[in-house]
């Protein structure tokens, strides 16, 4: 796993597959994601290497109901206290009460799906608090839940007005460019999220899958949201 100072409270946890993001307020954090179900020792490590101690951990956000995302949610929250927060409709998929929808492939996504099989199978996670959109999180000087839906039908993107940072989930990514996440169950939706995602106009973005963006941030977000 490599460690990315994306800003001085906020670093990038870059695993094999996808990544996550710790946001630190003094001594309290906060994780965008948690990674696939082997990730929780090494994202420990990484927040003692920046000289925090991972009981500070007071919430994971899942961004949305896939595996690599919430897969050391369980085990990370278990030790440390940590509430595990995720949108009501991708809520029961975690809790592994409903498998996860399949999304609409294109030709070109479909080896990318079987790749992205190899990720480990995550355990069911509690969920302990169910948002829905439009409320705020106590962090990041306060962090608003957006309702992101097309990538799942419960994806959320967080955006923290006063630091302009936007978290995106896996709407967006980032390859060699800015583009529609891949692996949708409505791509029509998913493309309409991002176009009200590009809105914000924010000043860094963070993805699920790919660099973030903290030079013209806003500008390439919207230009990829309008096919520009």
């Amino acid at each position: 796993m490599d460690l990315v100072e994306v800003l001085p409270q906020l670093h990038m946890f870059r695993f094999r597959i996808g990544q996550a993001y710790l946001w630190r307020d003094g001594a309290d954090l906060t994780l965008i994601d948690a990674g696939d179900v082997d990730s929780a020792t090494a994202i420990e490590d990484a927040i003692r290497s920046l000289g925090h101690d991972p009981a500070g951990i007071r919430r994971i956000v899942i961004t949305h109901g896939h595996r690599d995302h919430y897969g050391a949610a369980q085990e990370l929250a278990g030790r440390h206290g940590a509430e595990i927060v995720a949108h009501a409709l991708d809520a029961p998929s975690v809790r592994g009460e409903r498998p996860v929808p399949e999304p609409d492939l294109l030709d070109w996504e479909r080896p990318l799906w079987e790749h992205g099989l190899t990720c480990p199978d995550a355990p069911p996670t509690r969920v302990d608090r169910e948002v829905t959109g439009g409320e705020v999180l106590p962090f990041g000087d306060g962090a608003r839940v957006v309702h992101a839906p097309g990538h799942t039908a419960g994806s959320i993107a967080l955006h923290l007005p006063r630091h302009g940072v936007l978290f995106t989930g896996d709407t967006v990514a980032h390859a060699d460019r800015v583009m529609l996440g891949v692996f949708n169950v409505d791509r029509a939706e998913a493309a309409a999220t991002f176009r009200r995602l590009a809105a914000f106009a924010p000043r860094t973005v963070c993805f699920g899958h790919g660099d973030p963006l903290t030079e013209n941030a806003a500008a390439l977000l919207e230009g990829a949201a309008n096919g520009r």
